[in-house]
């Protein structure tokens, strides 16, 4: 019975994401060319989506572009961000809809279980809910895991959490 495991996660920190978005704001508001854009980045916790809107394109990837840095300054995974196409909103702005992925998604569970049981490690991979939870009888089978894991490029952040060793 394997009695050392883990957890790999996806998870954005909501409050760290928030709190890029109020830097954000507060730099665009004074960049010069920025500032008669109309420029605003809002943030929908509860959907998990951010919608920025701005004068044209080329204002809003600058709109982008600082909330990006902002993001990477506090540590948030710009992998777990899928921005939308750039479509064109009422009097005549710009706006683009980013969702953030924060879970694993089903699909990208079942190619972290399947790269786990490839690789022929002595360890078990089960999926529960949003996380993949891998267990075995050694620390040193798991750190091994870990390694293949963070080799491997599944389009989100991973993280590995609950490490337990008994």
């Amino acid at each position: 019975m394997p009695d050392n495991s883990f957890d790999v996660v996806s998870v954005v920190d909501m409050p760290e994401v928030l709190n890029a978005v109020q830097q954000a704001r507060k730099e665009f508001q004074t960049r010069f060319d920025l500032k008669d854009s109309r420029s605003e980045v809002e943030l929908n916790e509860k959907d998990k989506k951010l919608i920025i809107t701005s004068s044209d394109d080329y204002k809003l990837r600058a709109v982008v572009e600082i909330l990006q840095q902002k993001l990477a300054k506090r540590k948030v995974p710009l992998k777990n961000f899928t921005y939308g196409t750039i479509t064109p909103a009422a009097g005549s702005t710009s706006r683009q809809e980013v969702t953030i992925q924060s879970g694993i998604p089903v699909e990208k569970s079942k190619e972290i279980v399947k790269k786990i049981k490839d690789s022929k490690i002595k360890v078990q991979a089960s999926i529960q809910g949003d996380l993949v939870r891998v267990s075995g009888k050694s620390r040193d089978l798991l750190q091994e895991a870990i390694a293949l894991l963070r080799q491997s490029d599944f389009g989100i952040e991973l993280q590995f959490t609950n490490y337990r060793t008994n």
